[in-house]
Formats: structure tokens, C-alpha cells, sequence
């Protein structure tokens, strides 16, 4: 078995004689790396017979021969898993079926997530594999240790897809290639291909040195040439080669101890994948891009005429800093020797995918570029494309690998850009409706592109900018989570994803003080511990963030912890109120609590679409503050301006149906507005409801009719709270005032 980066030893290749054979063909390929000749393969397979695959030097040469042969079931889209299992299922067979050796290692591989963001993509992707018949599993540390005991890792999520590995590039493609002969293609090298001329039947004349073929169809499949042959015939396919480098260790005493061979790793947040190579290792890095580098001087010049099986200089210093994170993740990386490094050029498209299929606009002129993971797609990309030759349609939807999703609008500054970008965000996560700037706008912007640009959020459609979403008033533009904003502004403010660790119990009602005080030594008393401060303290000797609030308004305290603390923290809360008669209580009855005071909810009452005027939240918001707060001049404009509606408390005549939310509110035959949340109040023994309405609605004492169920029924704007809080209540009683219930 080969070492990768090693060139191939004599005799390997089958011999082939400079000459064409024939001059008459049903498909020609032009280009002999895995993805071509696995092409031959299928098509010689299937039955079609006249199959002749052209390659300017020899096989592999180009991409090929110098990958590190990842290969991988896991792919966050849902379509190119199907390919990914076909590569995995037809690699395994492979060398039975061809008696050639194919160096298929399948030791699995492990993804980190050591970030709750990471953690939270993880769980994303699960929910997308299941109904895939690959395997794959959120694993413990504790089966990360047993599959990789080399790894220095603290607390991380790990995804496991069993089967997973690597293979020899070099033998998977000879293996192809003795298995397409042996169905009865011809595979031809070295024969150059040096012009195309479609005639008017639709079928192509494929001039080399050696002579012309005539072929039904031809396929694209040139790697880094393929800008070259796509010239010939007056197209700009949008490639590009980037740098792209690995490093091979010497052995490693560590690793040649082991039992059974490594998983392949991937570290998300150090953008790197490692390998077990031999009794040594294998490391290769994506860099920023920023510091990733492309061979832009053969997009413009081509491809220098006698490159083939050669390679770039290595430069360690641009993945310096993967390096450090690689020998953090796994130390015995820090005593080992490097041996080889390859530094070799992969071609991109912008969005990193490849191009697919029939090209538009020129007749039976099909493509297979632009393979930025050429060894995992080829066999799966061969049957592909090898069903939809035959069969005249796809055999499943890959719309995303469709190569007319680019067009003159492409030009060589957005491809450069955009695979620039897309290189420099291998290993980032990946959200849902996620937009990339690099390369935008192109040429393909409508009329009112300038006008609206700044009002709404633009999607990239197939090269258009189109509108996702407007803004309204106050609304920040774009996309922004937390920390883009710290970094425009500056500030210095650490981010710290907790809601995973952490856990919170509210307590509530007249006892509260009485029971949570035998927990603790603090004074609990309403003089010590005032209403909306905020505490660290000790309850039964378990740390807690106590905070007098609840959102019950009640008497009460939220009680965040660490998540590992909830049940000795509950079972001293339960043990020490039994006198007490203490009891839980769950999400209905808070919801029905809140309501009787008066309490707002977030994505009912308040949400994107409101404003905390119209919520009746003014005494929350102050104008005439001094700092210029988010939000401040658009709220100063809609006071300006005045409010066309307002949130409205009511009381509401029904039988056996109570409003939940969302019901509509009529008046005078016609609807004027809808309930935000609504409930019955035990309490008060009538329902109630939360309800936008227009200003000349909206006074206490209107009558109006809510919905439910098809009919209507009354309801009252009253003063809110229909409940007092409990706050309110106690000042109340010191001035001597009765307060209502």
C-alpha cells in the first residue's frame, strides 16, 4: 500500500499505447482521474458499449494522486449523503470485484464539537440522519477514549459515523480502471485533447494528435483543466485550484503500539482533519481565508503546459497556528517528526460543490468539475451521472450539483471570492437560512436593487439578489447573534453559551420566605432582600443565583444553579416546606397567574412585530435617558408619530370555552383586532385575555367580541391587573389601603 503523496511505483498503471484505436465513439471522457475513470467504469458496466476516456498525461495525475483520501457517510445536505454511502458501499467491493488492491481503511471517524453552538449543529445533523440507512451516533468520552486514546479532551460532543476512513487515491483509481477495461471501455493516455467542434447533428468531433473521434457525447471531467477544455468551445467554467496541504509524520511509538487503527478526527473549531497513516500521522488544515491561498495565474493564463504529478511549495508557516491546535488535541503530534508535506492543488467552485451534468446551451456536452472532494464523490458521482447518460433523466434530485446554476454572471473576481470564502469556511458552523457575502452583489441585480437594499435583508439567488425579509421601524439591519455586534462596537464582553449547564427553580406563594429560610443563614427578610435584587447565596449548602421575582407575582424567588444540582436542590426546597404545605405547580397555572396580573409573554403579547408602546410597556422604557440605547429613535418617531393600536386587558362572558390566543375581535359587525394569550382565572372565576386593538377601542370600558369556537362573545376592556402583584399588595397594607385581591 501506497504512502500518500508518494508517487506511484512502475508497473502499477497498465500499460497503454499512445494511439486512439478507434475514430468513432459513444462517449468520449476527457480526463483520467478517479472521477472520469470511475465514469468509464459505469458506463462500461451498465452495458454501453464505445466508451473511450482520453487523459492528457496518466492516470490520477492532477488532484488526484496527491489526495489524502478521506472518505466520509456524513454530509450536512440530504441529497449527497446518497453518493457518499454509494462511494463507501462500491469501495468495499471494489477489490473483489477487480483483483486490484485498493488500500480501504474504515477505522470510522469522530467529529468534535467543543462548543455549545457546535453541540447544538450536532443535534441539527442527527435529526437529519435518521430516516438515512447510514449509520451515525452522538458518542460519551468515555467511547472517544476507547476509539482514539490518544486524544487530550476535556468536555466535548462527539458524532461517530462507523465505516467511515480513508482510502489509497492512487489504487482506488486503478482498481476503477481495471474494472471499466474489463467491461470493454478503452482508456487512452497520454492523448491530449487540443480542440472540440460540434457539429450540426449534435454529435462532437474530439481532435488530439493522434487524430480526430467522433462521439455522440463528450464529458467534461478535467479537474484543473477543465477551464481549458471549456475554452474550446467558448464557455468559462467558474474553477479555480486552491493550495491545499497536508503533513505526514514519521512513526510514532504511541501510535505503532496500538491495537487497531485510529478513527479519522475532525476538529470543527481547529479546522483540521488527522489520520493515522502507517504507524505515523496524517494532519491537513483549512485555513482562513484570509490566509488560504489560490492559484489565480491559471484561471487567467491556464494551466502550465507540462504540470501533472507535480506540486506547489509547501509553506507551514500559513497553517502554523492548526498545527498548535492539532498537537493540543492530540500531544503525541508534538514528538513526531514530519516527513512529507504536500502542498497540491484542489479545484473549487464558488459554493464548493461540484458541476454535474448536462451543460445548457451546447448539445451533449456534459460535465463532471469542480470536485473539492473528489475521492469521497467519484464513485457515487459515476453511477450518477452514469444512470442519467442512459436512462435520460437523474436517478435523484441533486439540483445543488447542477452545473447551470452559474452563468456569465459568474466572473472570475466572484469565483476567486467566493472560493475564497467557501475554502475559509470548511470546518465554521453551518446555520439554517445562513447567507455568504464574499463576491456579492454581481451583475444580476434588479432595477430596484439600490433602492430597496437598505431597507430588508437580500437573499443570493442563482446569482440575483432578492429580498428575504423588510425591515420594520427600529429593526437592526442584517444578520447580527450577539457576538458580531461586540466586535463592531468594540466592547469588551466575553460570550458564554450556559443554558446547557444550568438550571433554575421558582418558588412562589405567601410561604416562600418562610420555607426557603430555613435553607440558609442570609436574611430573607423583604428589608434585606428587596423585590427584583439579585443574590448569590447557598440553599442546603448548594450554590445558587437567587433573584426576588416570579412570574407568578406572587412573593417569590427564581433560583438558577448548575444543572447537576437541581434534584438535592428540589428535594431540600420539598423536605423543608411540608409543614408549609408546599406543592408544584406547572406551566397552565403560571400562565393563568401571570394573566391576572397583568404579565406580558414574550412571542405573545410582545415580538418582532410589536413595539413595547403599543405593549403598554412605556414605564419600562425611559426617552429621556442619556445613553442612546437600541431602539431609542424609533420609538421616539412612533411616539411622534402616535400609536394606531394598543394592547387591551379583558374580561371576557363565555360558557364552557375560554380564549387561548389568536382568536379575532370584533366590533360592530366587522373585525378590528386578535387576543395575544388568554386563559380562565381561578382567582377571579371568569376568563380573561390579552387583545391588539385599535386606539379608538382601546379605553376601558369598551365593549367588544372575541371568537371562539365560531361564535361570539362578550368582552370588556378592564383596568389592568385584574390581581394585584404581591408587592403591590404589601404597599398597599403599609399605607393602610385595602387592596384588591
Amino acid at each position: 500500500e501506497r504512502r500518500p503523496g508518494a508517487l506511484p511505483c512502475a508497473g502499477l498503471q497498465q500499460a497503454s499505447s499512445p494511439s486512439l484505436g478507434k475514430d468513432r465513439a459513444d462517449t468520449v471522457i476527457i480526463g483520467g482521474g478517479c472521477v472520469g475513470v470511475s465514469l468509464a467504469y459505469h458506463l462500461a458496466k451498465a452495458g454501453l458499449k464505445d466508451v473511450v476516456l482520453l487523459e492528457k498525461s496518466e492516470l490520477t495525475a492532477g488532484s488526484t494522486w496527491h489526495a489524502a483520501g478521506l472518505t466520509t457517510y456524513f454530509h450536512p445536505g440530504i441529497n449527497l449523503k446518497k453518493i457518499h454511502a454509494y462511494s463507501i458501499k462500491l469501495y468495499e467491493r471494489l477489490e473483489e470485484e477487480t483483483g486490484q488492491p485498493v488500500g480501504f481503511h474504515q477505522p470510522g471517524s469522530i467529529r468534535i464539537a467543543s462548543t455549545p453552538t457546535r453541540v447544538d449543529e450536532f443535534k441539527y445533523q442527527m435529526t437529519r440522519a435518521g430516516w438515512h440507512p447510514t449509520e451515525q451516533y452522538l458518542i460519551t468520552p468515555e467511547k472517544v477514549q476507547e476509539l482514539f486514546p490518544l486524544l487530550n479532551m476535556d468536555k466535548a460532543d462527539i458524532m461517530y459515523n462507523p465505516g467511515d476512513g480513508h482510502i489509497d487515491p492512487y489504487s482506488l483509481t486503478m482498481a476503477l480502471a481495471a474494472g471499466a477495461r474489463k467491461y470493454g471501455a478503452q482508456l487512452n493516455y497520454p492523448v491530449q485533447v487540443t480542440n472540440l467542434n460540434s457539429r450540426s447533428d449534435g454529435t462532437w468531433e474530439v481532435e488530439t494528435p493522434l487524430g480526430t473521434i467522433q462521439a455522440k457525447r463528450i464529458v467534461n471531467t478535467a479537474g484543473f483543466w477543465a477551464r481549458d477544455i471549456g475554452k474550446m468551445i467558448g464557455l468559462q467554467h467558474p474553477l479555480i485550484p486552491v493550495h491545499h496541504q497536508y503533513v505526514v509524520t514519521s512513526t510514532v511509538p504511541e501510535v505503532k503500539a496500538l491495537k487497531r487503527e485510529l478513527p479519522v478526527i475532525r476538529d470543527l473549531e481547529g479546522s483540521y482533519y488527522l489520520r493515522q497513516e502507517r504507524d505515523g500521522l496524517l494532519f491537513g488544515p483549512y485555513e482562513s481565508e484570509e490566509k488560504m491561498k489560490l492559484q489565480e495565474s491559471w484561471v487567467t493564463n491556464g494551466v502550465p503546459p507540462g504540470f501533472g504529478k507535480e506540486l506547489f511549495e509547501s509553506d507551514l508557516d500559513r497553517i502554523m497556528e492548526h498545527i498548535e491546535a492539532a498537537m493540543e488535541m492530540v500531544p503525541v503530534l508534538r514528538k513526531a517528526d514530519i516527513v512529507n508535506t504536500i502542498a497540491g492543488p484542489i479545484t473549487y467552485s464558488p459554493d464548493i460543490l461540484p458541476m454535474v451534468g448536462p451543460h445548457q446551451g451546447v448539445r451533449n456536452y456534459w460535465v463532471a468539475i469542480g470536485f473539492g472532494y473528489g475521492i469521497i464523490h467519484a464513485g457515487g458521482m459515476g453511477k450518477y451521472l452514469s444512470d442519467w447518460i442512459l436512462e435520460g433523466e437523474p436517478p435523484f434530485d441533486l439540483i445543488e450539483v447542477d452545473p447551470n446554476r452559474y452563468g456569465k454572471w459568474t466572473t472570475t473576481e466572484y469565483t476567486a471570492a467566493k472560493a475564497r470564502e467557501s475554502y475559509g469556511f470548511n470546518n465554521i458552523v453551518g446555520y439554517p437560512k445562513e447567507e455568504r457575502f464574499a463576491g456579492r452583489p454581481t451583475e444580476r441585480t434588479s432595477g430596484l436593487y439600490d433602492l430597496l437594499k437598505s431597507k430588508c435583508s437580500m437573499g443570493f439567488h442563482a446569482g440575483w439578489e432578492q429580498p428575504h425579509w423588510f425591515y420594520k421601524p427600529g429593526d437592526e439591519t442584517g444578520y447580527k447573534w450577539i457576538e458580531e455586534k461586540i466586535t463592531r462596537g468594540g466592547y469588551k464582553v466575553e460570550i458564554e453559551n450556559k443554558t446547557d449547564e444550568m438550571g433554575v427553580l421558582s418558588v412562589a406563594g405567601p410561604y416562600a420566605r418562610q420555607v426557603l429560610q430555613k435553607l440558609t443563614n442570609e436574611d430573607l427578610s423583604d428589608t434585606s432582600f428587596k423585590f427584583l435584587q439579585c443574590r448569590h447565596l447557598k440553599l442546603s449548602n448548594i450554590a445558587v443565583t437567587a433573584i426576588r421575582i416570579s412570574y407568578t407575582g406572587e412573593l417569590g424567588w427564581e433560583l438558577y444553579h448548575r444543572k447537576e444540582d437541581s434534584v438535592p436542590l428540589y428535594n431540600a426546597i420539598m423536605e423543608a416546606g411540608q409543614k408549609e404545605g408546599i406543592d408544584d405547580f406547572g406551566t397552565y397555572a403560571l400562565n393563568s397567574l401571570r394573566l391576572e396580573k397583568g404579565f406580558r409573554a414574550w412571542g405573545a403579547e410582545m415580538n418582532c412585530d410589536t413595539n413595547p408602546l403599543e405593549a403598554g410597556l412605556e414605564y419600562f422604557v425611559k426617552l429621556n435617558k442619556e445613553a442612546d440605547f437600541i431602539g431609542k429613535q424609533a420609538l421616539r418617531q412612533i411616539k411622534e408619530k402616535g400609536l394606531k393600536r394598543r394592547l387591551v386587558y379583558l374580561t371576557l362572558e363565555t360558557d364552557n370555552v375560554d380564549p387561548e390566543g389568536n382568536e379575532s375581535v370584533w366590533h360592530n359587525g366587522k373585525v378590528v383586532g386578535n387576543t395575544t394569550s388568554g386563559c380562565f382565572s381561578y382567582g377571579a372565576q371568569q376568563s380573561l385575555a390579552f387583545a391588539y386593538v385599535p386606539m379608538e377601542l382601546s379605553k376601558v370600558g369598551q365593549k367588544l367580541e372575541v371568537e371562539l369556537l365560531g361564535k361570539n362573545y362578550p368582552a370588556t376592556i378592564i383596568q389592568e391587573p385584574l390581581v394585584l402583584t404581591e408587592p403591590t399588595r404589601m404597599r398597599l397594607q403599609r399605607k393602610g389601603q385595602s387592596p384588591k385581591i
